[in-house]
């Protein structure tokens, strides 16, 4: 029997049809956002990048996660206890699956934990108490400490977990060292977090989608569908994107935009106090600077040209005129909401540079040196105008800096371990723990030959009075003791120029004033967090 074709009702489908793509596509909330650096890779282990990092932690989780408030509360762990001075024990949340389907089980948090500490990984400092992860049963892990860790859980923050079948099944067991740049997990991704990666174009655009299955969602809906970053190198061209629309929201602002921004209807500006300290490092360790033209000695390696360099800097001359009053200065490695910093040491030496060519005359230098100087352009804020502000300083004191100021990608390939190939760099340190043991330990401990300790000690400082102090704050359960004991280091590296700190950053994002989200004092964006009024 032949059908008649029924044109009123094909046209009828055909309407109901296009009015679901319709609210389909009206009722998608895509959030576009954009900073001056890219998220150079998609493996959670193989930057310690507090970008990256913040960036890759929204498709992948730790088994503890901070708050808005920037408290520790559970993630893929829901429970954690001391049951004993060097074990900490760890129970597993149920009925988690990573992005390709797969549950995740006590093996993933125990291979994610050898290989966050194995070649290639960059995250290895945050694991240095741990001698063994070991698995009790199905939801069970214990961390095995090599002496008391009183802080252990607030370093685990910063390590992602990973599967194991999934790794295994790429080549990608180990991440991506510097040298070697990518591996499969590089460009992909397979965490268990709220977002999904659906493109990548390295430096240029990456897309994210919501996780419909992720395990969070009863408690905290996610409201975005989609995000898109773009990385836009330009500042003017980025503030410039948000005030026509085609953003929403902009992670790095451009400092001489703050005001025209917020002056503008319909836009928002945000901003708190941020933790990372930016500082100045000088190589100590090489007989010869590499990047000198004095030869057969090391002028870093004396105390009163490290003094000479942080008085010929004029830190509120940089506040004032780089920063436009967005930075606090200091004169501490770790500033206010770091456990640990001490306000009573918090004064900084003042800015002299009669001084200054006073004491590199008698280190032997009256007519200065030339020295080479590392600095990203697209990491910190205003980093590489802080930069030139720091050589024309230094001009005034006979100093002649070569500046070499490039993207962070490359800057930190050539600075970090394991060639260390700087004389004296910029760089900015946020404690993952917000803990001083964790700059003092990564920053000023002297460099162990298994990556665990000194790893960011990019000067290669070691000073034995020093470490046995770290020693003894990594392990003492005494809250006060321990505090006593940090400000005696902290003292340490003030009075001795282990580092020439700068200041605490303000954070400054911008966004549209229909976008509500979490600013978090670290730095940390956290896209569970956003939603599109």
């Amino acid at each position: 029997m032949k059908t008649k074709f029924n044109w009123a009702r094909c046209c009828a489908v055909f309407a109901a049809a296009a009015m679901v793509t319709f609210v389909a596509k009206a009722e998608t909330k895509t959030f576009r956002w954009s900073n001056d650096g890219d998220p150079t890779t998609m493996d959670p282990h193989a930057r310690s990048d507090g970008f990256v990092t913040s960036f890759d932690m929204n498709m992948y989780e730790p088994l503890l996660r901070r708050d808005r408030n920037l408290k520790l509360e559970p993630a893929l762990a829901t429970e954690w206890s001391n049951p004993g001075p060097t074990t900490w024990r760890f129970r597993l949340r149920h009925d988690v699956k990573f992005h390709d389907g797969t549950p995740l089980t006590a093996e993933d948090v125990v291979f994610s934990m050898q290989r966050a500490v194995a070649t290639g990984a960059d995250v290895a400092a945050l694991l240095t108490s741990v001698k063994e992860t070991r698995k009790i049963d199905d939801d069970t892990i214990d961390f095995i400490t090599d002496g008391p860790s009183p802080i252990l859980p607030n370093y685990l923050i910063g390590v992602a977990i990973m599967s194991k079948a999934w790794c295994e099944a790429h080549g990608t067991t180990l991440a991506a060292s510097h040298e070697q740049k990518e591996n499969y997990a590089t460009r992909n991704e397979n965490g268990t977090g709220p977002f999904i990666l659906k493109d990548r174009e390295v430096a240029v655009r990456t897309v994210l989608v919501k996780n419909p299955a992720w395990w969070g969602l009863k408690e905290q809906p996610i409201d975005i569908d989609e995000v898109v970053f773009t990385r836009i190198a330009n500042a003017a061209t980025r503030a410039a994107a948000l005030l026509s629309g085609e953003l929403d929201m902009i992670y790095n602002v451009p400092l001489q935009d703050v005001e025209r921004i917020r002056g503008t209807p319909g836009m928002k500006i945000w901003q708190t106090p941020e933790l990372r300290t930016i500082f100045l490092g000088m190589d100590q360790s090489r007989p010869e600077l590499l990047e000198s033209n004095i030869k057969g000695q090391n002028p870093f390696k004396d105390q009163r040209v490290r003094q000479a360099f942080y008085q010929a800097i004029d830190e509120d001359a940089i506040k004032t005129k780089v920063m436009r009053g967005f930075a606090r200065p200091t004169a501490l490695m770790v500033g206010p909401g770091v456990n640990g910093f001490d306000l009573a040491l918090d004064k900084r030496f003042p800015s002299d540079p009669a001084a200054a060519k006073k004491l590199l005359a008698e280190a032997g230098y009256p007519n200065g040196f030339e020295v080479g100087f590392d600095c990203p352009n697209d990491r910190y804020v205003n980093d590489e105008a802080i930069c030139q502000a720091v050589v024309a300083m230094l001009a005034r004191i006979g100093v002649k800096v070569d500046l070499l100021a490039q993207t962070k990608a490359r800057y930190f390939g050539k600075i970090n371990a394991p060639a260390y190939n700087t004389s004296f760099y910029l760089l900015g340190w946020t404690p993952t723990p917000l803990d001083a043991l964790n700059m003092l330990s990564e920053l000023t401990s002297t460099r162990s030959g298994d990556a665990h300790e000194g790893v960011y000690n990019n000067e290669g400082y070691s000073n034995p009075t020093l470490d046995v102090l770290i020693k003894q704050i990594e392990v003492e359960l005494d809250g006060e003791k321990r505090n006593e004991l940090i400000s005696k280091a902290l003292s340490i590296v003030k009075d001795d120029f282990v580092y020439l700190p700068l200041h605490q950053q303000i954070v400054v994002w911008a966004s549209r004033d229909n976008v509500d989200l979490a600013q978090l004092g670290n730095n940390d964006f956290q896209l569970r967090y956003v939603k599109l009024k």
